[in-house]
């Protein structure tokens, strides 16, 4: 059975190709770790709106992708699949780089992984309502705990929610919105193939989010300096593009409720960076939290979904 197999769906994979899936998706979150600190710096200093990073980007990607998809010549998605590309597409190319770059207008890069830490939490249960994946209690219990790991862990680094801002709906929206892409692009991925299904997407997105840039141009030309157009580049291309190469190849090849808690080191990583990279300060309790919630997405990853014939059984109990 190969993994762009519809029946996959349900059945607990092998084990070499559930470790399979963390590695992809691991490699797609370290892609992905980047991408707010770096929006952070484009759009704090003024010289790129947030409607010309987050739909500029996406045409880039586009782009790209259509380069890709017509030189390897892949057949074109067929009926229903065009409606989830749409889903796909809504979710992850125009709604979390659209809401996410406004948000970090206010918002520092500490303050919105606070947020975005709860993204895997949302993901596990969009998969669990789409997918109809069944994880064990143990791994929902360790996902809950990851999820308030990570958001400790982030609240210490952005000095805590406070009382809710508009930054912070923004962000709250956006994990929503990625929430569903991830989860119906990992279905779909196993029809499509990995990067075909992200390739689709742009492509589906690319008239729109080009309008849009044209627009952001019109209202304020983007000038930037040459670290500002590389980071942009960045965003565009790995962000938008090859970093969901990796990561929906993993949800694919799954099972995806745990493969979406590898996302749960992501906060810890992009600190990390803006410690390595933009010089901010890495304290003991920035060690401490990163190593919480890095070991509770290790436990939740190796936690085993129950097999078919496991909840035939119980559910007949």
């Amino acid at each position: 059975m190969t993994v762009n197999s519809s029946a996959t769906l349900v059945a607990t994979p092998p084990l070499s190709a559930s470790r399979a899936g963390l590695w992809w998706g691991f490699l797609g979150v370290v892609a992905f770790s980047f991408t707010l600190p770096f929006t952070r710096v484009v759009v704090d200093g003024g010289a790129m709106s947030p409607l010309f990073v987050s739909c500029g980007r996406a045409v880039v990607a586009a782009v790209l992708a259509a380069a890709a998809l017509a030189v390897t010549r892949q057949p074109r998605p067929q009926g229903i699949q065009w409606a989830r590309l749409t889903i796909v597409a809504g979710g992850v190319v125009v709604g979390f780089p659209v809401l996410s770059s406004f948000a970090l207008m206010t918002a520092s890069a500490s303050h919105a992984a606070v947020v975005i830490a709860l993204l895997p939490a949302a993901t596990a249960v969009l998969v669990v309502l789409r997918g109809h994946e069944r994880p064990r209690p143990s791994f929902w219990v360790m996902a809950a705990l990851g999820a308030v790991a990570a958001v400790a862990f982030a609240s210490v680094q952005g000095g805590g929610f406070g009382r809710l801002h508009g930054s912070d709906l923004l962000l709250l929206a956006a994990v929503v919105a990625a929430g569903i892409g991830y989860a119906e692009g990992g279905l779909l991925a196993r029809e499509l193939g990995a990067w075909q299904t992200i390739s689709w997407a742009l492509v589906l997105a690319g008239l729109p989010m080009a309008l849009l840039t044209g627009v952001s141009v019109i209202q304020a030309p983007p000038t930037g300096t040459p670290l500002d157009w590389t980071l942009f580049a960045y965003l565009g291309v790995v962000s938008m593009f090859l970093g969901f190469f990796a990561w929906y190849r993993g949800l694919a090849i799954g099972p995806m409720a745990q493969v979406s808690q590898v996302q749960l080191v992501q906060p810890v990583l992009g600190i990390g960076w803006a410690a390595l990279l933009l010089h901010e300060q890495l304290t003991w309790p920035t060690v401490l939290g990163g190593a919480a919630v890095i070991a509770c997405a290790g436990i939740a990853v190796r936690s085993r979904l129950k097999t078919p014939a496991t909840a035939s059984r119980q559910q007949t109990r």
